[in-house]
């Protein structure tokens, strides 16, 4: 419980898409874990630049693994291509939310991209 007692002082972030099952999932496995998470649907509140920026240096991971490479978009754009820096690609998701490889998770553990949705439990515990 002493877990949740810390977490509660600093919430947790779901960059959240109803329509997205593995989206949905991870709410699940947040909420049974006790937690209310603070939520934001990504594509109508999208993060800025900045926020962008700060989530993906906070998760340790690169910028293309925030990238969702099955959208549409991210072909059309060429996003494969190693031409893109990370500035690029950063603002490619700032101007696209769509790109952004949901969901992203914020915890006071670390941040993420949660695919599958179980990868949700390390920043969890």
């Amino acid at each position: 419980m002493a877990k949740f007692e810390i977490m509660a002082s600093q919430p947790v972030i779901l960059y959240h898409n109803p329509a997205c099952a593995t989206s949905r999932n991870v709410l699940g496995l947040i909420r049974e874990h006790g937690i209310e998470p603070e939520i934001i649907e990504y594509l109508k509140t999208p993060p800025t630049r900045a926020q962008l920026t700060e989530l993906i240096r906070r998760s340790g991971v690169s910028v293309r693994d925030f990238l969702r490479t099955r959208e549409k978009l991210y072909t059309e754009l060429d996003l494969a291509n190693p031409k893109w820096s990370d500035d690029q690609l950063i603002d490619f998701l700032a101007e696209h939310p769509a790109l952004l490889n949901r969901p992203v998770v914020e915890t006071p553990k670390g941040v993420g991209p949660c695919r599958p949705a179980k990868t949700v439990l390390e920043l969890l515990e």
